[in-house]
């Protein structure tokens, strides 16, 4: 749907007139039959009308999704040798992308550069789109690297199809560094750029990285909707949940339990946060193991952590307790020792 947007919107740039269903100003169609009419009509003109008339009208019919019948058209067309352009030759690589017949799009580009027509951003973007949908991620990489090599610089829309093929398959780091290509290039994302980049984070258990990037988004002026909420929603109950789990396991005396559920969020890439620390440090130090509670505080620093002021208060406790152990370990000492000598 994206795609279309982007032929329909390329056209009213170019001052092709309305979008729908229109071929003047003084000329609109109420159905797809009407607009097949007026094509026909137009077929037996003599002269023929100008070909932007062509274009427009195969914009329309695009713009209704009756990709086949443009497909049907333009086959009229080419068999009449009525002459293509640029625009009709885009209309109809979009129709065959959405009737998954790659193929086919593939070789109108083909005949598009053999013809020397240069395409434009909106003519590459309908077959990566369409490459994307087809989980060929890798290819649809391949060949907006092409476009870029051909100087055609890519849009909004052409970077937002390639991040979400990627999310998708799982390459969030890859999006990631997408998303800094584009500000480089001078593309500025939108919500739906950092929507899908901040989804595939919190599927990925990376919640510090989807938060950095719902910061980024506000600082660059992108206001987040309902969509950006949810995400980030969703990630922090799956983390909280977590949380919950080392806290019961911990207050019921599993430390090993805790640790091992610990170990697996991490294998899961579910990134602890500072609460889960904290309830670990708690537990190792209520159940005497101090040096792995001092070690795993001091580790926090080196995993981009800050304690917080309950996590200074247990390690203060934790040494507290450690301290008076070490002193009643001492005068255990000294009573043993004098009760030795008594004997002799």
């Amino acid at each position: 749907m994206r795609a279309t947007n982007a032929v329909a919107a390329h056209l009213a740039k170019r001052g092709r007139g309305n979008i729908f269903f229109t071929i003047s100003t003084n000329c609109t169609f109420s159905s797809i039959d009407d607009a097949i009419a007026s094509f026909n009509r137009m077929l037996r003109m003599c002269p023929p009308p100008p070909l932007f008339q062509f274009s427009h009208l195969l914009a329309s019919i695009v713009r209704s999704k009756h990709y086949a019948t443009v497909v049907a058209l333009y086959n009229q067309m080419e068999t009449l040798g009525i002459k293509h352009d640029v625009c009709t030759l885009t209309s109809l690589i979009n129709c065959l992308c959405r009737q998954s017949h790659l193929d086919f799009g593939f070789s109108i580009l083909e005949k598009m550069l053999k013809l020397g027509i240069d395409p434009t951003t909106v003519t590459f973007t309908n077959p990566i789109g369409g490459l994307c949908i087809e989980g060929k991620v890798p290819e649809a990489v391949r060949l907006f690297d092409q476009m870029v090599e051909t100087g055609c610089k890519p849009n909004v829309i052409t970077y937002n199809i390639i991040v979400n093929g990627l999310c998708k398959i799982g390459n969030t780091n890859v999006a990631v560094k997408l998303l800094k290509n584009m500000e480089d290039r001078g593309v500025k994302p939108d919500v739906f750029t950092y929507n899908e980049i901040i989804d595939s984070c919190c599927k990925d258990k990376l919640i510090n990285d989807a938060f950095n990037l719902f910061s980024e988004m506000k600082k660059r002026a992108i206001l987040p909707d309902c969509v950006t909420y949810n995400c980030l929603i969703q990630g922090v109950c799956n983390l909280k949940l977590m949380e919950t789990m080392l806290d019961g396991l911990c207050n019921d005396g599993n430390l090993d339990e805790a640790l091992k559920l610990f170990q697996a969020m991490k294998d899961d890439r579910l990134v602890p946060n500072i609460m889960c620390y904290s309830i670990l440090i708690d537990c190792m130090g209520k159940y005497g193991r101090i040096e792995d509670a001092r070690e795993m505080f001091s580790s926090l620093p080196a995993k981009g952590l800050h304690p917080t002021a309950l996590t200074y208060t247990i390690i203060v406790v934790t040494n507290n307790i450690n301290k008076d152990n070490q002193t009643n370990k001492t005068k255990n000492n000294k009573k043993h020792k004098i009760y030795v000598v008594k004997s002799m």
